[in-house]
């Protein structure tokens, strides 16, 4: 960038511009998000269950199916769920 007032402050300017505008979309996006989170919930549904939701459909199979069994053993470890049957 030793052309302050060529190419280098051209090429900035640019950056500086696309990122500013794509902060601007992010934004939009951001707040599109939590309206139709709001109409689900005016609708009836959970909204906390349905951030999960979009959280595990995000996750693939078996990292999912991991956390599953790593969740329920901490479960078992505390008491919170019945334990495994051998049968």
């Amino acid at each position: 960038m030793s052309d302050v007032n060529g190419i280098a402050q051209d090429q900035l300017r640019s950056f500086v511009d696309r990122i500013e505008r794509l902060e601007e979309e992010k934004k939009t996006i951001s707040d599109d998000i939590k309206d139709v989170y709001a109409e689900a919930k005016g609708n009836g549904f959970d909204t906390k269950v349905l951030r999960k939701v979009i959280s595990l459909r995000k996750q693939d199979q078996n990292e999912r199916q991991e956390q599953e069994s790593i969740l329920d053993l901490y479960l078992q470890a505390l008491g919170m769920a019945p334990a495994l049957s051998d049968e």
